[in-house]
């Protein structure tokens, strides 16, 4: 059986041959370029005519496709919400993906970014093995993949997982209001504004953020500060590293995971601070749930949805079997 798994981003679009076993046959990558709407639509179509043209060049046939897209995937009218791409509000992604494979009799079907790569992981990466888990997705903003027995928790409206929105401080900010809590203060977006706002506040600041400009600086500035030992950055980063202790807190307190996974874009450089985020969450987690947890960094790194995606094809959607099945 081969398949076709797709990672749909806000900057581009990776798509992927599998065999029914996880090797990646191909892999094809097409950035986005600021299309909208129907032009995504139009590019995601263009990548499957690309990979199934090397399915008949390697005389095999294309039996399902995973999508994998950054936002929500409306399971029952088969409608996506991507926030990041201009006119995906309420876009018929599985609509046009049904029409193209209904000649062949294949399948189609799209889950959020943050399940596909739970998923991924699952399949072929850290996860392995795991029945309740959480995939941690720490990049522009916050999401979470929740395996529990087995199963993705999807939740009554496809929302689950919306961890940005995790209520981590007491007392609540105006700032919250676009991103939600834990997104503000540990986001790759957040991180940069809170970095922001300390070198706002700080007087006579000559560290080596001070030569940025203030829309152009990046979570990537912050930690190449904290490498060099910049007092703002290390405040920035030790609140990122409260947020995420907490945030896997209150993960292991209500689902009692063998396995939360840290991913996205994030970690990357933030990895190193796993120690620290497990002695924070330890404060707060139900104590033999946190004992008996792992907190590690994704194996799969960024193509952890890909391979979600392409699992999501081969399962057509359905609960998660084990890879011993």
């Amino acid at each position: 059986m081969t398949i076709i798994g797709l990672d749909l981003g806000g900057t581009k679009l990776a798509g992927g041959l599998f065999d029914e076993t996880g090797n990646l046959l191909e892999r094809r990558i097409a950035p986005l370029d600021k299309r909208s709407g129907p032009e995504v639509g139009a590019l995601v179509v263009n990548l499957i005519g690309d990979l199934r043209t090397e399915a008949g060049r390697r005389n095999i046939g294309i039996q399902a496709i995973g999508v994998s897209i950054p936002g929500i995937a409306h399971a029952a009218s088969g409608r996506v919400w991507a926030p990041n791409i201009p006119g995906w509000e309420d876009y018929p992604l599985r609509e046009e993906l049904a029409a193209l494979m209904r000649p062949s009799g294949g399948t189609v079907a799209i889950e959020s970014d943050r399940a596909c790569s739970m998923m991924g992981e699952r399949w072929k990466g850290a996860a392995q093995g795991c029945q309740n888990a959480v995939f941690l997705a720490v990049g522009t903003g916050i999401g979470a993949g929740i395996l529990v027995d087995g199963r993705i928790v999807r939740g009554s409206q496809d929302i689950a997982g919306a961890t940005g929105w995790m209520a981590l401080d007491r007392q609540f900010r105006e700032e919250y209001v676009s991103c939600g809590c834990f997104e503000y203060h540990a986001s790759g977006n957040g991180i940069a504004k809170v970095a922001r706002a300390h070198i706002a506040a700080a007087r006579g600041y000559r560290g080596p953020m001070a030569s940025i400009l203030p829309d152009a600086l990046t979570a990537r500035h912050v930690f190449e500060a904290y490498d060099q030992g910049d007092s703002l950055a290390v405040e920035t980063l030790g609140g990122a590293i409260r947020a995420w202790g907490a945030a896997t807190a209150n993960f292991v307190s209500l689902f009692n995971p063998e396995l939360i996974i840290f991913g996205g874009g994030v970690f990357g450089p933030a990895g190193r601070f796993l120690e620290d985020i497990r002695r924070e969450a330890t404060k707060w987690a139900q104590p033999i749930s946190m004992q008996s947890v792992r907190l590690e960094v994704s194996s799969l790194g960024s193509d952890a949805a890909l391979y979600g995606a392409g699992f999501l094809a081969l399962s057509n959607g359905r609960s998660i079997p084990s890879p011993e099945a």
